[in-house]
């Protein structure tokens, strides 16, 4: 596996410098992030991010993300368009050296949480979700938000698109998720790139709207809509394993051959539907990550790992889930996991 780590781009202000500091790091994961979804990201662009890794010694090879336009996931008449530009995109990136892009379907919203700065018991704080907090706003009317809310939405916009995917339920999402699949794959294979979705975060419908990147019995779907290995996965842990039926291990060694990006991070289980984010290791939260790792390498698993989300830990403050401390201690975790798993086989 090649350990990476999130970059949001010079605005970040954690350096490459430092990220490169970090024991077994190869390389970044991020984006063109100053351009609207469904347009194409110029050449010029791209080349810059990568001569920019490539000076401070660390790879460009997986973005996160190539956003999909919500155009494309309710099928609206731009849909076709849209998706000839991320084409473009695709096509691009690989030509500047990505091997994969993660993406997600999500309607609307992204992750949702509905706290930033939970206080955990050694100190720390990190992202928490409560779903009782979430369900008690209505997002077409609230003039409050919760961390992960779309905001460039006006409210009219945003009863506008709840009202179309509510019309359109999980059926609608899945005929246009294929569209989109059997558009883009043939692209990323000749591109010489791997598509791997993120699951949704939480993994279950929000207000209405539907959510289907959410089990294995979804995935199972997912990936038999094209089943190629260009068409893959990004495993989630902490996304997937927010739903206690979900049996990350079983799915870990089921899909390792068409996982090709990994966010590994725990949370804590604390109630129904209500967890926090931890440190990585398993003994912090409800998340086997030892038999997680193990079941990528026994099913021949070979591609990125990211830490995901950290605490903010020793008094940093910044990008909530992105700081620098926790997410290293996490790397290094990781990167002890994967190496005594792989030297005992």
């Amino acid at each position: 596996m090649k350990l990476t780590f999130r970059w949001y781009g010079d605005s970040d202000p954690i350096s490459l410098e430092r990220i490169k500091q970090i024991p077994t790091m190869t390389g970044i994961v991020s984006a063109i992030y100053d351009v609207k979804p469904g347009m194409v990201w110029s050449n010029e662009s791209i080349l810059a991010l990568k001569e920019k890794a490539e000076n401070a010694g660390l790879e460009f090879e997986v973005v996160e993300s190539v956003p999909v336009p919500e155009e494309i996931k309710y099928g609206g008449e731009n849909a076709p368009q849209l998706i000839e530009n991320y084409c473009e995109n695709v096509r691009r990136l690989g030509k500047a050296g990505v091997k994969c892009i993660c993406y997600n379907f999500m309607p609307v919203f992204d992750w949702l949480r509905s706290e930033l700065e939970h206080k955990n018991l050694d100190g720390s704080n990190s992202l928490a979700y409560n779903e009782e907090t979430v369900l008690s706003m209505n997002p077409e009317t609230s003039s409050l938000s919760l961390p992960g809310w779309d905001e460039s939405y006006s409210k009219d916009e945003l009863k506008r698109l709840i009202s179309i995917y509510k019309e359109i339920g999980e059926e609608g999402l899945w005929k246009n998720i294929e569209v989109f699949l059997r558009a883009v794959i043939p692209v990323a294979r000749e591109a010489g790139v791997n598509m791997a979705i993120h699951p949704d975060d939480p993994p279950w419908g929000i207000f209405g709207l539907p959510r289907i990147i959410t089990n294995e019995k979804n995935l199972d779907r997912f990936l038999n809509i094209v089943n190629e290995k260009e068409n893959g996965l990004t495993f989630c842990t902490g996304s997937l394993g927010a739903d206690v039926n979900n049996d990350l291990v079983k799915m870990a060694g089921k899909y390792a051959d068409r996982i090709h990006f990994v966010h590994l991070r725990n949370i804590k289980i604390t109630g129904e539907r209500e967890f926090h984010e931890v440190g990585h290791p398993t003994e912090c939260g409800s998340i086997d990550m030892f038999g997680i790792a193990k079941a990528l390498v026994d099913g021949g698993f070979d591609g990125y790992v990211r830490p995901d989300h950290g605490r903010m830990i020793w008094g940093e403050s910044g990008k909530y889930g992105y700081g620098l401390y926790d997410r290293a201690l996490g790397a290094t975790y990781l990167a002890g996991l994967f190496e005594a798993i792989e030297k005992s086989r």
